[in-house]
């Protein structure tokens, strides 16, 4: 009889974290700002515990029995790790590695969009396209390796911060991120990348170039990764969603805010030390330019995107259907074809998450990847959708997102019970606590700061408006797709001309026309 997955035996060092081994691996003295003070303890300071605690749970899921499974592979080493860390080599792994992100996305209901297996998108190309890594081809194998061995939390900042973008590149000499000084045993760096999206909850950040360097100038090109409590590593928080919905609320006003915000921080470094095994690419311009097309990470990067927002439109759809219960206004005809909408949004993920999953391009290394043309689709349809999908719920949940008393403590207090029990109550035997539990909730995934940016997250995370529209076009233009159409536009074309049908089974209509028989 074979044995169970929760039975078998590995190598201890090689197996992910626990939730609390992960959390005790964030007390490491990385340096960490809010509100004018250094942070001391992560997972107990009141603007990250909670959103940590959530991270906690994925990584518990990759030892519970019941989804282990679904989650993890083994590895040559004799751990297992993530799915997604690994690359697939036949269409069932990738389909298996599709449900393993959909799985563990479910935990956060789709609202972490850079959890640790995002970076599984880039970790997973290593092994296959080391020598893309031309002269540090070995360090891309060795983290290959060490990143599945616990299942590391990856993020990356790639993005300069945007800085007097309208006097030139010259301009951000001093902002960007530059090697200062190279030793024996690695290099310095000293700038800053935006934006950190979840940095502070992250072991290592990743730092890359998307497109050109903007300085043409070999110190400005280094691609490496860096440990998050790395000496002279900043990370400048914004405003905390979690903290605030503590100070001003609780978990019943603002039930995701309270424990799935994914803090984004202004990244610095300043007088960094890179051990050359970390670094990727260094005095090269060209190779760190085709980092973000040549790595084969975006694709992946799409898939996994998809996938996570597909899981975010389950609970979107969950959520303004419950909605619609709780105000009556479910029976509405027009109200009816709005949430049907939103239902063929969710549709559309789950079809392009689909597409990608299934399809299998050969890549490098006996890999395989996601079709181009559905990951380009999908980044161009996920900038499209939140805004939309956003004033679909404003339009026919209307007023009802915002007709709530002030606190969870207002239905503790007799006085007022007794006026929202009557006034506050919903529709179709809701009462005023399910009511309003159920529109604090909506809105704090739509109205709320939390909610502004997550839809700004979603518009902006996966790329420009400009450039994932054309990568599109030079796919099209790159793989034939374009001629293509253009060729069978011009077939229906070439079947007529001045005179009339050019092909013999149509006929032309000098028969019947008055104007050629005058």
């Amino acid at each position: 009889m074979a044995e169970t997955a929760s039975e078998k035996k590995y190598n201890k060092d090689y197996i992910p974290f626990t939730g609390e081994e992960y959390l005790e691996s964030l007390r490491d003295d990385r340096e960490v700002w809010i509100y004018g003070e250094r942070v001391d303890d992560i997972t107990e300071h009141p603007a990250f515990r909670n959103s940590a605690r959530m991270i906690a749970r994925m990584y518990d899921a990759l030892h519970d029995p019941e989804t282990k499974d679904i989650l993890t592979t083994d590895t040559e080493w004799g751990g297992f790790t993530h799915r997604f860390y690994r690359a697939p080599s036949t269409l069932e792994e990738q389909v298996a590695q599709r449900d393993a992100i959909a799985e563990w996305q479910k935990i956060a209901w789709g609202w972490m969009g850079r959890s640790p297996d995002y970076k599984g998108c880039f970790l997973g190309t290593l092994g296959a396209n080391a020598e893309f890594y031309r002269g540090y081809e070995d360090n891309a194998r060795a983290w290959y390796r060490k990143a599945q061995e616990r299942t590391l939390y990856i993020n990356h900042a790639i993005m300069n911060p945007p800085v007097d973008r309208n006097l030139g590149a010259e301009a951000g000499k001093d902002v960007f991120v530059r090697v200062t000084k190279e030793t024996d045993g690695g290099i310095y760096v000293t700038g800053a990348k935006v934006v950190a999206t979840g940095s502070a909850l992250t072991h290592y950040t990743f730092i890359g170039h998307v497109g050109p360097v903007a300085m043409k100038d070999p110190a400005y090109s280094p691609v490496f990764i860096m440990p998050t409590n790395a000496k002279g590593v900043k990370l400048i928080c914004r405003t905390s969603n979690e903290y605030r919905a503590g100070v001003l609320g609780s978990p019943f006003d603002y039930p995701l805010s309270s424990r799935l915000d994914e803090n984004d921080a202004i990244l610095v470094m300043d007088n960094v030390f890179i051990p050359w095994e970390d670094v990727f690419i260094y005095n090269d311009l060209e190779q760190a330019a085709r980092y973000n097309i040549h790595s084969g990470y975006l694709e992946r990067a799409s898939m996994h995107g998809c996938t996570r927002f597909a899981v975010k439109m389950d609970f979107l759809v969950g959520m303004l259907s419950k909605a619609l219960k709780v105000t009556g206004a479910n029976e509405f005809h027009g109200v009816k074809s709005q949430l049907g909408e939103v239902i063929a949004w969710r549709n559309t993920f789950w079809a392009l998450s689909d597409a990608m999953a299934k399809s299998a391009v050969e890549w490098k290394g006996g890999m395989i990847q996601p079709d181009s043309q559905h990951a380009g689709a999908y980044r161009v349809m996920n900038q499209l959708a939140m805004p939309k999908i956003k004033n679909i719920i404003e339009q026919v949940v209307a007023s009802g997102l915002i007709y709530l008393n002030s606190h969870a403590d207002d239905f503790n207090t007799p006085e007022m019970r007794k006026y929202l029990d009557l006034y506050a109550r919903g529709s179709n035997g809701i009462d005023s606590v399910e009511r309003v539990k159920v529109m604090k909730m909506l809105w704090d995934a739509i109205g709320t700061e939390f909610g502004a940016r997550h839809e700004l997250y979603e518009i902006n995370y996966i790329g420009s408006n400009d450039v994932t529209r054309q990568t599109n076009l030079f796919s099209a233009m790159g793989n034939g797709t374009l001629e293509y159409c253009e060729n069978f536009a011009q077939s229906a074309m070439d079947e007529y001309d001045l005179d009339g049908w050019t092909v013999d089974d149509l006929f032309n209509p000098d028969d019947i026309s008055v104007l050629n028989k005058k």
